[in-house]
C-alpha cells in the first residue's frame, strides 16, 4: 500500500492517457545471488520484464526474494523490475492500461485478484488463461477452492495468488487499551461502547480514521460491516447485484459507521492509512481498522505484536477472512512468454511464498508454507485463514469492477460529510444499478 491514491473513478479516466510514471529498476546484481537448495536448470534465455508498483519497504524486499529463485532457476534470464511507485498501484495500473492498449504488455504484472483484472483486461481479451499452469503445477491441492473462484472466469483461471492480505482486522495499541480498563470488542455494539469509554477517559478521538487519496479506507468499515451485518451469502449477493444496499443489513452497516464518526479525528481526509497508524503509536488514538499492512507498517517501526499492539477481526466478523490478494497474470502477446510462464510458477510456489510473504507482511496464499518464518499474529492469520470463510474485498478489486469501487468511494467521501445512512443507501444502489447489474 502506499500514498497518494487516485480515486478509481479517477484512475479509470486518466488511465487512457496517462504514460508517465517513476519505474524503479534493480540491479542485475540483485538477482544474482541464489536463494534455497534448487539446482540451477538450464531452460530459459533473453530478457523477463515484471511489472508492479512494489516500491515500498518490505514489498520491494519480496520482490527481489523471488527474483532471486528465479535466477537461481534460469540463470540465463536477465529480469527487468519494472516496478512504478506512487497511488497504491494507481500509477501503476495508468502506465500498465497505456502499455496494454498501446500492445507493449509486460511479461507478466502484479494485480488484484479477481474483478480487477477479469472485469478489465480478460473482458478485453488481453490475456491468456493459466489454467494448464495452475493443473500441472498441482495448485487445486495448495491453495483453498474460495480463493481459486476469485481469480477464475468462465471456466478459466486468469492470475496466481503469491499472497494473501487481510481486510477485516481491527487494530489496537495494547498499552493504551489495558491501562483505561477496556477489552478489545467482537461485535460493532462493543466497539461503539468501548469508544464511548475510551473518550469518557480522555482520549478525545479513539478511532484512528484517514480518508486521504479516495476514501478507499472509508470503503473498507463498509465492506466489513456490511459482512458483519449480513454474513459471507448476502454480502457476496450485494456485491454482485443480486442483493440490495438498500436492505436493512446495509443500513445497519452504515448506521454502524455513522455511530463511530464522532469518535475519530476530523482530520482524516488530509492523512493517509499509516497516518493513522501513527495516531496509535502515539497513543492518540486507541482502534483503527485496516488491513495488515498495517502489521507491516507498525513492525516496521519497532512495535512489537501482542506487546505493543493487538488485533482481532474487524467487529462482527470473527470466522470470515476478507481477501485482499496480489497476483500475477499473462497477458497475450508477451514478449518472452515461456520466461513469463517460469515466474507465474515460481509465484505459486511453496518456495517463492515462504520467501516472500515474511518481507511484505501478508500470509501465503498456499496452505502448506510452514508457519515458522512468521511473526506470531501472521501465524493466527495463517490458521484462520485454513477456516475462515474467504470473502473477497470490493475496495481492493476483487468482489465488484473498479468502476463501481470508484462509485463507492466518492460516496463514502459524501457520507462522511453529511452522515446520511438512507441517501447513502439510496445512491449506493443506484451505483450497483450501473455498474454491478452490467458487469
Amino acid at each position: 500500500m502506499g500514498n497518494e491514491r487516485w480515486t478509481r473513478r479517477q484512475f479509470v479516466g486518466r488511465a487512457g492517457k496517462t504514460a508517465g510514471g517513476v519505474v524503479l529498476g534493480l540491479s542485475l546484481a540483485d538477482f544474482l545471488a541464489a536463494c534455497g537448495t534448487s539446482s540451477p536448470g538450464t531452460a530459459g534465455t533473453g530478457k523477463l520484464e515484471i511489472f508492479s508498483w512494489w516500491t515500498g519497504p518490505g514489498e520491494k524486499d519480496g520482490l527481489a526474494e523471488m527474483f532471486k529463485i528465479y535466477k537461481n532457476k534460469y540463470p540465463n534470464v536477465t529480469i527487468t523490475n519494472s516496478a512504478v511507485a506512487g497511488g497504491a498501484g494507481s500509477t501503476a495500473k495508468a502506465v500498465l492500461a497505456t502499455r496494454m492498449q498501446g500492445g507493449r504488455p509486460p511479461d507478466s504484472f502484479q494485480v488484484h485478484a479477481g474483478q480487477e483484472l477479469i472485469a478489465s483486461w480478460v473482458k478485453a481479451n488481453k490475456m491468456e488463461a493459466i489454467t494448464s499452469i495452475w493443473n500441472s503445477e498441482g495448485w487445486d491441492s495448495k491453495i483453498p477452492k474460495d480463493l481459486k473462484d476469485i481469480v477464475s472466469s468462465n471456466g478459466d483461471v486468469w492470475s496466481v495468488p503469491v499472497n494473501v492480505h487481510r481486510g477485516n482486522a481491527l487494530w489496537y495499541n495494547k498499552k493504551v487499551l489495558d491501562s483505561k480498563g477496556v477489552s478489545p470488542p467482537d461485535t460493532p455494539e462493543q466497539l461503539t461502547s468501548a469508544l464511548s469509554s475510551l473518550k469518557a477517559k480522555g482520549i478525545a478521538n479513539p478511532l484512528a480514521l484517514a480518508s486521504k487519496g479516495g476514501n478507499w479506507q472509508v470503503q473498507m468499515l463498509l465492506e466489513n460491516n456490511i459482512l458483519a451485518a449480513g454474513g459471507a451469502d448476502f454480502y457476496k449477493n450485494v456485491m454482485s447485484g443480486k442483493a440490495s444496499f438498500t436492505d436493512a443489513k446495509v443500513v445497519q452497516a452504515l448506521t454502524w459507521m455513522k455511530q463511530w464518526l464522532p469518535y475519530a479525528n476530523t482530520d482524516n481526509s488530509s492523512i493517509d492509512w499509516d497516518e493513522a497508524d501513527n495516531r496509535l503509536i502515539a497513543g492518540t488514538a486507541v482502534f483503527h481498522i485496516m488491513g495488515d499492512w498495517a502489521k507491516g507498517d507498525f513492525t516496521s517501526k519497532n512495535w512489537v505484536p501482542n506487546t505493543d499492539f493487538g488485533v482481532v477481526p474487524s467487529p462482527g466478523t470473527k470466522g470470515k477472512y476478507m481477501i485482499v490478494c496480489d497476483t500475477f497474470a499473462l497477458p497475450k502477446g508477451a514478449p518472452d512468454r515461456d520466461n513469463a510462464i517460469g515466474w507465474l510458477k515460481v509465484c505459486g510456489s511453496q518456495e517463492g511464498q515462504a520467501a516472500f510473504n515474511p518481507k511484505k507482511g501478508s500470509i501465503p496464499a498456499r496452505t502448506d508454507v510452514s508457519p515458522s518464518g512468521f511473526d506470531v499474529i501472521a501465524q493466527s492469520f495463517i490458521a484462520e485463514f485454513k477456516t475462515d470463510t474467504l470473502v473477497p474485498s470490493s475496495a481492493h478489486g476483487s468482489a465488484t469492477p473498479p468502476a463501481f469501487a470508484s462509485a463507492v468511494n466518492d460516496e463514502m467521501g459524501q457520507f462522511i460529510q453529511n452522515k446520511d445512512v438512507t441517501k447513502t443507501a439510496s445512491n449506493l444502489q443506484k451505483a450497483s444499478d450501473e455498474f454491478l447489474k452490467t458487469a
